[in-house]
């Protein structure tokens, strides 16, 4: 396996295998964006100068709910600073000052009997007094919240900043008046929440059920490159480009109104480099490293795996600073991982989410995220997530899956990953080979999760060159894929703009915005008059699929058999107790004439064939049936 202590060109090379050609691009786009790290400096702090508050996370809470919180105070002038708090039903269990005066730890226990309210904080030293109000919030009633999702459901993925501009007000805001340049790839162009809400029955038109919104967390105003927003640099605030906390309350409610789940992107693995604790740590082990002297990244997930792995195989990918430039966050430190924990609840009962997306999953400790999902669960049981492993190979993805202990003896908790196995088997297997080999190979390895039906499967991401642009696609090609993910187990998801064909290659190309979301646009994708007769093609065959799936259980929830492949072609079951469904694929790039046999399947004494997707040449011959297929062709059949 080699040295993990590498730098970032031969780690992109060893990524190569199961990654795609996304390594290079990941880390390219992370030093595009950042550029070099900002040295670390120190806040000037005064013991004879009266004490300052100038932040406060969380900034507020709830009666009833978690009843031990810790607050983080950001301030000056905070050295031999005492505290009190009088409020009924609250009790500062302890206090610490840190950072020379920088940062105030308060432990605060909330009794079942507190009322909302304002808590009063005094904050004295031997050269003042100042004070905090701690807002305690009744609870809002849950119904409609917190749904999670599940194999019932087909994912949305939507990048805030390139789906729709429905507030032209924040193109840029007031506080980044250099950010916005829709001629700029990389700058932010003006996409919100109020443009999402605008398209909710777009959405639902098309048959999605959830949507995931990449992170809505505040980024740095002085870069014109965080549209992304995967560098925060305020954990509890929403980032001014996108909205205010308002915009996204309301969206959230206009989404579950309209029947759609919505899921979060949470980042507790780093922070942007311009993020304040960067200059200046909380506490001296905040981070791995500083930013003069930490190690780098890598993705050699199959370390983590591997019980014979020492420590030190491993601590570059839960240790390292992505890109070299992300400081990369120290979970086991008690009081990052208790931060985290209360962020997580914070934004959940904030909003009323249904789910979280857990970015850059394996480069945080298992134990934090088994802790994590423990705290989470007692407040919100039917909240789900799913984590981000990006690596091909399902013995390696397969260990970070939730459900049962791994050899370290930990259940990272979480729901669902998506399914990168099966993302590179479809792409480079049956799309530009033509060959189901690889994906028959991955499904065959299901065995090594607790929950395979879980895995989100999905044909294209925001990491990724868009469906349409890869090697040798075609509109054929396109419709194959899309029927594959919307037939065979798991939870679908799709990438924005994917379901009418965009194009792009790799980030920034594939984040291109949505035509006929933005002021100006010469095309209005989001109406049927406004689709091409290309772009109207491929809506409407994921449209009739996304229908289909709803309509038949069996394509939901059913277990998924292989019936028969070749070198060009698949077939495979989707078995439920109330029906049998049928899904031929060919991806070959001729038509062919195909034997299936039924024997010890469990479509043996299939008695009536009923064609219920595509051309439907089929038909029963002895136990088994013929089937003709026209290239890249998809066909579906209910059998009785």
């Amino acid at each position: 396996m080699g040295n993990p202590r590498r730098g970032l060109q031969a780690l992109a090379c060893k990524l190569r295998l199961f990654y795609f050609p996304v390594a290079l691009v990941l880390i390219a786009q992370v030093l595009l964006a950042y550029g070099a790290p900002i040295p670390a400096r120190t806040l000037p702090s005064s013991a004879d100068a009266e004490p300052k508050i100038t932040k406060m996370d969380p900034p507020n809470w709830w009666v009833g709910f978690r009843p031990e919180v810790m607050i983080l105070a950001a301030g000056q002038n905070l050295q031999g600073a005492t505290v009190r708090c009088e409020y009924p039903g609250v009790q500062i269990a302890r206090s610490e000052v840190t950072a020379r005066g920088a940062y105030l730890f308060l432990w605060l226990t909330i009794s079942e009997k507190a009322q909302a309210g304002d808590v009063a904080i005094q904050i004295a030293t031997p050269a003042g007094e100042t004070s905090l109000s701690f807002p305690l919030r009744s609870r809002e009633p849950p119904a409609g919240k917190f749904q999670g999702f599940s194999q019932d459901d087909a994912i949305y993925l939507i990048m805030p900043d390139r789906f729709a501009d429905g507030d032209l007000s924040n193109d840029p805001p007031a506080a980044a008046p250099a950010t916005y340049d829709r001629s700029t790839p990389r700058a932010y162009h003006g996409g919100d929440f109020r443009g999402i809400q605008e398209h909710l029955d777009y959405l639902r038109d098309l048959g999605v059920t959830a949507v995931w919104l990449t992170p809505i967390v505040d980024n740095d105003n002085s870069s014109p490159q965080d549209y992304h927003g995967y560098g925060a640099v305020d954990e509890y605030a929403v980032e001014e480009h996108f909205g205010t906390q308002k915009d996204l309350q309301r969206l959230v409610a206009a989404m579950h109104a309209k029947g759609l789940k919505v899921i979060l992107d949470f980042v507790p693995n780093h922070v942007g480099p311009r993020h304040p604790w960067a200059q200046l740590p909380p506490e001296p082990d905040w981070f791995h490293g500083s930013t003069e002297h930490h190690l780098i990244s890598s993705g050699d997930f199959e370390f983590l795996a591997d019980p014979h792995a020492p420590d030190a195989y491993r601590r570059n990918v839960e240790q390292g600073w992505f890109g070299n430039v992300l400081p990369d966050l120290n979970q086991e430190n008690p009081d990052v991982a208790t931060y985290f924990i209360q962020n997580a609840l914070w934004w959940a009962e904030q909003t009323g989410i249904d789910g979280y997306r857990l970015d850059t999953f394996p480069y945080v400790s298992r134990k934090f995220w088994s802790d994590w999902h423990q705290a989470l669960r007692q407040v919100y049981p039917q909240l789900t997530t799913v984590g981000e492993v990006m690596n091909g190979d399902p013995a390696i993805t397969s260990y970070f899956a939730g459900g049962r202990a791994q050899n370290d003896g930990i259940d990272s908790g979480v729901n669902s990953l998506f399914d990168y196995p099966s993302y590179f088997a479809l792409r480079e297997g049956l799309l530009e080979n033509h060959s189901p080999a690889r994906l028959v190979a991955v499904l065959g390895q299901d065995h090594l999760y607790a929950h395979s039906e879980n895995l989100v499967v999905f044909e294209g991401n925001h990491d990724v060159e868009r469906l349409a642009s890869g090697n040798g696609v075609s509109i054929g090609t396109i419709k194959l894929a899309f029927s594959v993910v919307l037939t065979m187990r798991g939870v679908p998801e799709i990438y924005y703009g994917d379901e009418i064909g965009m194009s792009g290659g790799n980030d920034p190309d594939n984040r291109h915005d949505f035509p006929g979301g933005f002021p100006g646009d010469e095309q209005n994708a989001f109406l049927r008059s406004g689709r091409t007769p290309v772009q109207q093609e491929i809506f409407a065959h994921v449209q009739n699929l996304l229908r289909l799936r709803r309509d038949h259980p069996a394509l939901r929830r059913g277990q998924l058999w292989n019936i028969g492949w070749d070198q060009t072609s698949y077939a495979y079951a989707r078995v439920a107790r109330e029906e049998r469904v049928l899904v031929v694929c060919n991806a070959g790039g001729q038509a062919k004439s195909w034997h299936l046999s039924f024997a010890d399947t469990p479509l043996q004494g299939a008695r009536k064939l009923t064609a219920i997707y595509g051309k439907g040449e089929g038909s029963l011959l002895g136990d088994g049936m013929d089937v003709r297929l026209a290239a890249n062709e998809v066909d579906i059949f209910a059998i009785q």
